[in-house]
């Protein structure tokens, strides 16, 4: 197969294109930083860099994105009118596939867990509401006969994982105690990028009718976020522990730093942190026969062994512009002398 791969330099689409290249498909790359993996430098938003990422292509896996920490009006033109373009770019290009990487945000903040796909989207700030937004498109694209797959994985993590996992894991190396809101004691479900490649290679090889439609993505097994934090102190070997803090004045706290722009810990996640978090992958277990392999724990564990390795090879980054750039901590890095 001859495939396009957006966000070709990130975490996930770099895994894709040496797994689809070591498979011995063809790859065209396509993302704004020149990288191995990069065929086409340029940007997903440009109608003629798409043009010709998509010529001759059998496939496109759309993972280029912006995070939450990106200024709202280029969350929603790069998420939104950039899914859009690439859709535009397939369409022309008689791609016979697309498959498209949302998110379990679109669901905001549940109140039902496990979440099925068919809950709900409903927002709750400017990330999520663009990735509901870019799913739409999707979905019209499909319902007008391109065949789509709408991937949802949560929070993905693994070895070139960064951002805000950089700051627990140097709290750990460190040898101090890490605090969580409350008791800890909620479910955070999170996927392994091992397994997320594992799994859009499954959709791509899957017939029309099942690769067609909307997947839940996540680990099969996790625990509580204290249990799965702890699994860090412990590899850390320094005898330390995760630490509850009273999650109503911390919350206030990291709210007032966040509009301030003192913290990198954004508002959906500060909320998301105080209940379970978890969705049903039944669906993709039923009709693609996906297994995850990796539990959250061996997911955090690899990404932890990485950071050890790799740390003195990154700096940190002010707003956090990819998943692989370890966060500044800002005020939060006062806290350390309490624990």
């Amino acid at each position: 197969m001859v495939i396009t791969v957006t966000g070709a330099a990130g975490m996930l689409g770099s895994r894709l294109v040496e797994r689809l290249t070591a498979d011995g498909h063809r790859v065209c790359g396509v993302d704004l930083r020149p990288d191995p993996g990069v065929t086409v430098v340029g940007d997903i938003r440009d109608p003629a860099v798409m043009a010709r990422a998509t010529d001759g292509a059998t496939a496109v896996l759309h993972c280029a994105a912006a995070l939450p920490s990106y200024p709202a009006a280029e969350i929603r033109s790069i998420i939104v009118d950039g899914t859009g373009n690439v859709l535009r770019a397939a369409r022309r290009a008689g791609v016979e596939r697309v498959l498209h990487v949302s998110s379990t945000a679109v669901y905001g903040l549940p109140r039902q867990v496990p979440t099925p796909e068919e809950h709900p989207r409903e927002p709750v700030d400017t990330y999520s509401a663009a990735k509901v937004a870019a799913e739409e498109i999707a979905e019209r694209y499909r319902a007008d006969g391109l065949p789509v797959a709408i991937l949802r994985p949560k929070t993905f993590l693994g070895p070139g994982r960064m951002g805000l996992f950089a700051m627990l894991f140097e709290w750990a190396e460190e040898g101090r105690n890490f605090p969580v809101l409350g008791r800890g004691d909620v479910r955070i479900q999170m996927f392994a990028v091992d397994d997320l490649v594992d799994a859009v290679l499954t959709v791509l090889a899957a017939p029309d009718e099942v690769a067609s439609d909307t997947y839940n993505l996540a680990a099969e097994r996790f625990r509580t976020l204290r249990e799965d934090f702890q699994a860090v102190l412990d590899a850390a070997g320094h005898g330390r522990r995760v630490v509850g803090i009273p999650a109503r004045p911390a919350l206030f706290a990291l709210e007032l730093l966040e509009r301030s722009r003192l913290s990198p810990v954004y508002g959906r996640l500060l909320h998301k942190l105080r209940y379970d978090s978890y969705v049903s992958i039944d669906k993709a277990v039923e009709r693609l026969g996906f297994a995850p392999k990796l539990s959250n724990e061996d997911a955090i564990l690899r990404t932890y062994e990485w950071w050890r390795a790799e740390r003195h090879l990154t700096r940190p980054s002010r707003g956090g512009r990819t998943s692989r750039d370890p966060w500044r901590q800002g005020v939060l890095s006062l806290a350390k002398i309490f624990f």
